[in-house]
């Protein structure tokens, strides 16, 4: 199957909740060029999705091999024992966001410049995940991201890409040389039908982290992931 793109999401930035969340105070000079940058942000952001449908045809205790592509990781090969279909996928913010940050000359401006393009990224991934559930019946969905854990380290970007195709032809998301994904706002993995919603957020113990979208749970390897003798 081709690739899927999800084109024209809509954006739209709740702005007392977006102060809140950049620390502004809702009146003054700040609030008025918090404003202004999530207006612009607004009428510039262009979030997108790809996603395409892949089988697994081989596994292993930590490995699998999906469309033809070897993916190493324990982890992953216990999330989907007992799945056949996954959607490999990469989601972002977009380029046109990337460059409307890069042109912020004021170090403030900038950071806030990057959180409002964040927002852009949950965006696209929040469709994406919406258009899964309704187009094929899904309920919970599990999601792996590539370098997220030690387990499946970032150099599993390369197989990754390798089965979405021309991902910057369809959505402007490219690998860089050292397999960051660029635009920056942008995420790849793969989403997966799961009776247990799994985020990669579970397994990792960074403490600080402002894109964690679960807790850490330090039981949870050991009691699922471990090798057993």
């Amino acid at each position: 199957m081709d690739p899927v793109v999800l084109d024209g999401i809509s954006f739209h930035i709740d702005e007392t909740a977006a102060l809140q969340q950049l620390h502004v105070r809702l009146e003054g000079a700040s609030a008025d060029e918090a404003r202004r940058l999530i207006a612009e942000a607004q009428n510039i952001a262009r979030p997108k999705a790809l996603y395409k449908i892949a089988f697994v045809e081989e596994r292993g205790d930590d490995f699998l091999v999906i469309d033809g592509q070897r993916f190493k990781s324990r982890v992953l090969s216990v999330n989907l024992k007992d799945t056949h279909r996954v959607f490999a996928y990469t989601a972002t913010g977009g380029m046109e966001l990337e460059t409307w940050q890069c042109q912020q000359a004021d170090l403030l401006a900038s950071y806030w410049a990057d959180a409002l393009a964040e927002l852009a990224l949950r965006a696209a991934i929040g469709e994406l995940q919406r258009h899964l559930r309704e187009a094929y019946g899904l309920g919970s969905l599990g999601a792996m991201n590539p370098g997220s854990l030690a387990d499946w380290p970032i150099g599993q970007q390369v197989p990754l890409f390798s089965l979405l195709g021309d991902t910057e032809k369809a959505v402007g998301v490219r690998l860089s040389s050292s397999l960051l994904m660029i635009p920056r706002k942008s995420v790849s993995g793969f989403q997966f039908p799961s009776e247990e919603t799994f985020a990669s957020c579970q397994l990792c113990p960074r403490s600080v982290c402002p894109n964690r979208r679960a807790p850490y749970d330090n039981a949870l390897f050991e009691e699922k992931y471990q090798v057993r003798a």
